[in-house]
C-alpha cells in the first residue's frame, strides 16, 4: 500500500511543481485539513505569526458560524466541511522564511481536525491538532522549503529492555529530502563510545516517507545495567546532510535478565495463594494485569473494569510483591470515553501501553459502534495527567467495540480480540498523535475474517491473547466456544478496503489466515493467557483453575491445573520472578501462585557457588567462582514470601546483601542466571 501512496505522491509533486508560479523569495504553500466524525464543529483562519483570529486573515476555512470566539460554544449542528473529509485549500504564495498561524477553533472545544502544510508540494509539517477551545489553538509553521538531502532518524525502536547476547538495534528513518535516498551509512554509538558505522546501499526511500532499518552490526552488551543508544545515518548518496539538528536519535537500553520458566514446578505442587493487592489499594472488579517491560523495575499494572459512563482505572503496584510495595489507583479525566469498561491491558517493548475497551459505543447513547484500543504512556508526568480537556490518551482508533482481549507486537503495534464482528484485528498506531490530540491519519488498521470466533455473551469475560514474538503464533483465547485458537500472524491474504468511522492510511480486510485448535478440553469459561518458552498458561473463570500446557507440537498438550479454589479469574500473568500472578474480578483481588521450590538447576557447577557466613546476623556474601554472571538474587522465607530482590550489586565480587531487617529463622536464596538457578539456605540469627 505505501510504495502505492509513494508513486501517486511523486506524480502529484511533478504536477504541482509545473503550477508553482511564485515569485523569488517565496513558496507555493498548501493546507490539507483532515475533518473526523464532525467536521461541522471546525472553523480555522491562516494568520501572519502573532495576528489575531480576523486579523491580517490569508485565508479562512470551515464553518464560518463557528467563527474566531465559538470554541467550546457547542452551537452549531451543521455547516463547514464534510465529516471524515481530506480537503486541501490554497495555493498561496507566501515568504520564506516567515513564520505563519493557523487558528484553529472548534464548536466542541475538544478538536477533531488535523492540518497538514504542504510547502512546494512536500508535506513538511504533518498531523498539526489543537483543541480549538476557548479562542482557538494557534498551530505555528515556517515556510521552509525541503532541502535536497535531509535524512532523520525519528526513533529507536528497539525494546527498551533486553537480555543479554546479541541486540539488534534497530530504528525508525523519515526521509525529509526533496531526493530519494538511494545509499547512507548507518552508525550507532553506546554511551558515547566508538561509533559502529555501516554502509547500506540499493535504497529507494521516496522523499518524505518512512523506512525501517536494523542495524547490520548487532551490540553486545557486557554485564547488565542501563546504557544509553544513539543512532543515526549519514553520507546520503555521499553526500553530507544538510540539517543535522533532527539527525539522532536517543533511548535509555536496560540490559537485564529475561523472565525464568518455572511453570512445571507447579505441577503435583501445593498452591500458596499470596494476596499482593485488594479493595484496600482500589481493586475493584479487576481484568487484566501486566508488568512494565523493564522487568528489574518490579512494576505491576492492573487495569478495572469500572462502569460505562465513568471510564476505567488502573493500579499501578511499585516494588510489587515485594518489600516496601506501594499501590497507585489512577484515572484518565477521559476515561469515560477512552478507557470504557476496559477488559486488557499490554504493555509495549518501548513503555507504552494499550488498552482494550469492552464498551460498544465510547460516545455512550449515538448508536454508533465507535470505539476502539486507545494508546498510553506509562510516564507518571503524562498518564492520567491533565492535557487540555482531552484525555491523556497518546492515541485511540476506533474500529473495534466490545475488544474483548488485546496484545502486543512490536512498536506501536497491537492485537484485538473483535467481539462485535467475531475478528482479530491488527492495530499498528505508527507514531502517536501525543498527549490529548486526535490526529488518527497515520493509523493502519487490519481485520482478519474467518475464525469462527464468540465472544462470551455478557460482554463481562474476557478473552484475552498472547502473541509468542518468535514464533508469530498468535494464541487467542475464544471464550464463547470454550477453546483456544492458534493463529499465524505472517499468514493470511488481502480482500478488500474497508470505510473506517475516521481517515485513517489503511482500514483493510484479510481472509484465508493460517490458525488451528490448540486446545478445547475440559474449558469451561477460559479468559487469560499467557505464554514462557514452551508453556502456556490459561485460566479458567468458571472454575477458578490455572492450566498449564506444553506448546512445542501443533497442538497443547495438558500437563496439570493448579486450582485455586476460587471462581472469578480473568487475566493471569508470568512474572519477572517466574511466578503466575492473576487477577481475580469476583473477589477483586490480585494474587502471585508461590509455594514452589523453583527452577532447582545449576549454574555450571554449583560448588562454585558459596554462601557465607551461616548462620548470618547482618549481611551474608555470596561469591561466584563460576564462568558464568549471575543476574539476579531472590530471598524467600519459609512461607514461600520473596523478601529480597537483588540487581543491582551481581557484579560485585563478592556479591554482599543486608539481611539485618529479616526477622530469625531460615531463608532460601535463588542465585539465578537466565533460566538457570542454585538454591541456598542459611539461617538468620
Amino acid at each position: 500500500m505505501r510504495k502505492i501512496y509513494a508513486i501517486l505522491f511523486l506524480l502529484f509533486l511533478n504536477s504541482s511543481f509545473l503550477l508553482a508560479q511564485c515569485p523569488v523569495g517565496q513558496a507555493e504553500v498548501t493546507i490539507t485539513i483532515h475533518t473526523d466524525d464532525w467536521g461541522y464543529e471546525g472553523y480555522w483562519q491562516l494568520v501572519p505569526t502573532g495576528n489575531t483570529c480576523g486579523t491580517g486573515t490569508i485565508f479562512a476555512g470551515g464553518n464560518t458560524l463557528v467563527g474566531c470566539n465559538g470554541g467550546g460554544a457547542q452551537n452549531v449542528s451543521s455547516g463547514g466541511y464534510a465529516n471524515n473529509a481530506m480537503i486541501t485549500e490554497g495555493p498561496w504564495c507566501l515568504d520564506i522564511s516567515s513564520g505563519y498561524d493557523i487558528i484553529f477553533v472548534d464548536d466542541y472545544g475538544d478538536g477533531g481536525s488535523a492540518f497538514t502544510v504542504n510547502i512546494n508540494g512536500f508535506p513538511i509539517y504533518e498531523g498539526m491538532t489543537g483543541t480549538g477551545n476557548n479562542a482557538g489553538s494557534r498551530l505555528t509553521f515556517v515556510v521552509e522549503p525541503a532541502l535536497a538531502y535531509d535524512l532523520s532518524c525519528r526513533k529507536i525502536t528497539s525494546p527498551t529492555y533486553v537480555n543479554p547476547g546479541n541486540v539488534n538495534l534497530t530504528g525508525a528513518l523519515f526521509n525529509r529530502s526533496s531526493d530519494t535516498i538511494t545509499s547512507i551509512n548507518i552508525n550507532y554509538s553506546i554511551d558515547n563510545g566508538g561509533v559502529i558505522s555501516s554502509p547500506i546501499s540499493s535504497l529507494s526511500i521516496p522523499p518524505f516517507a518512512s523506512y525501517s532499518i536494523v542495524h547490520p552490526n548487532a551490540w553486545t552488551p557486557a554485564t547488565n545495567g542501563q546504557y544509553v543508544v544513539k543512532m543515526w545515518a549519514s553520507d546520503l548518496n555521499g553526500m553530507a546532510d544538510l540539517d543535522m539538528s533532527n539527525d539522532t536519535a536517543t533511548m535509555l537500553i536496560n540490559v537485564g535478565p529475561a523472565t525464568p520458566n518455572y511453570i512445571d514446578d507447579y505441577i503435583g505442587s501445593t498452591p500458596v495463594l499470596t494476596v499482593i493487592g485488594n479493595s484496600a489499594d482500589g481493586i475493584l472488579v479487576p481484568r487484566d494485569l501486566d508488568f512494565h517491560p523493564v522487568l528489574t523495575r518490579n512494576e505491576l499494572w492492573v487495569v478495572l473494569k469500572s462502569t460505562e459512563a465513568v471510564g476505567g482505572k488502573t493500579v499501578k503496584f511499585t516494588n510489587a510483591g515485594q518489600v516496601g510495595q506501594t499501590s497507585l489507583l489512577q484515572q484518565d479525566g477521559n476515561a469515560w470515553h477512552f478507557m470504557s469498561l476496559p477488559t486488557g491491558i499490554a504493555f509495549s517493548d518501548n513503555e507504552n501501553f494499550s488498552t482494550s475497551p469492552g464498551v460498544y459505543d465510547a460516545n455512550h447513547g449515538s448508536g454508533t459502534p465507535f470505539t476502539g484500543p486507545a494508546l498510553w504512556s506509562s510516564d507518571p508526568l503524562i498518564y492520567a495527567q491533565p492535557s487540555g480537556g482531552n484525555g491523556s490518551h497518546i492515541d485511540m482508533l476506533h474500529q473495534s467495540p466490545h475488544s474483548m482481549g488485546i496484545c502486543h507486537e512490536v512498536d506501536n503495534v497491537f492485537w484485538v480480540y473483535d467481539a462485535n464482528s467475531n475478528d482479530i484485528v491488527r492495530y499498528d498506531f505508527e507514531n502517536d498523535h501525543g498527549p490529548g490530540n486526535s490526529d488518527h491519519s497515520d493509523g493502519i488498521i487490519r481485520r482478519f475474517e474467518g475464525l469462527g470466533l464468540m465472544g462470551e455473551a455478557t460482554y463481562h469475560v474476557p478473552s484475552h491473547l498472547i502473541l509468542d514474538k518468535e514464533t508469530g503464533m498468535l494464541y487467542i483465547v475464544d471464550t464463547g466456544n470454550d477453546r483456544i485458537l492458534k493463529m499465524d500472524i505472517n499468514s493470511g491474504t488481502f480482500l478488500t478496503n474497508l470505510s473506517p468511522y475516521e481517515p485513517t492510511a489503511e482500514y483493510s480486510n484479510w481472509g484465508n489466515v493460517t490458525f488451528s485448535l490448540f486446545a478445547d478440553s475440559a474449558l469451561t469459561t477460559p479468559s487469560g493467557i499467557d505464554l514462557v518458552g514452551n508453556r502456556i498458561i490459561v485460566s479458567d473463570f468458571a472454575t477458578g483453575e490455572i492450566i498449564i500446557y506444553d506448546n512445542s507440537g501443533s497442538a497443547g498438550v495438558e500437563l496439570g491445573r493448579i486450582a485455586t479454589g476460587t471462581p472469578g479469574i480473568m487475566g493471569v500473568k508470568i512474572g519477572p520472578d517466574g511466578k503466575i500472578w492473576y487477577v481475580n474480578a469476583t473477589t477483586n483481588q490480585v494474587i502471585r501462585i508461590d509455594g514452589i521450590s523453583a527452577g532447582v538447576a545449576s549454574i555450571s557447577n554449583s560448588e562454585n557457588i558459596s554462601l557465607y557466613p551461616n548462620p548470618a546476623t547482618s549481611t551474608i556474601f555470596i561469591s561466584n567462582n563460576s564462568t558464568t554472571d549471575i543476574s539476579s538474587i531472590l530471598i524467600y522465607d519459609v512461607t514461600g514470601k520473596l523478601v529480597i530482590e537483588e540487581f543491582s550489586k551481581v557484579d560485585q565480587r563478592p556479591i554482599s546483601i543486608n539481611v539485618n531487617d529479616l526477622a530469625s529463622g531460615v531463608y532460601t536464596v535463588q542465585i539465578i542466571n537466565s533460566n538457570s538457578v542454585v538454591t541456598k539456605r542459611f539461617v538468620k540469627k
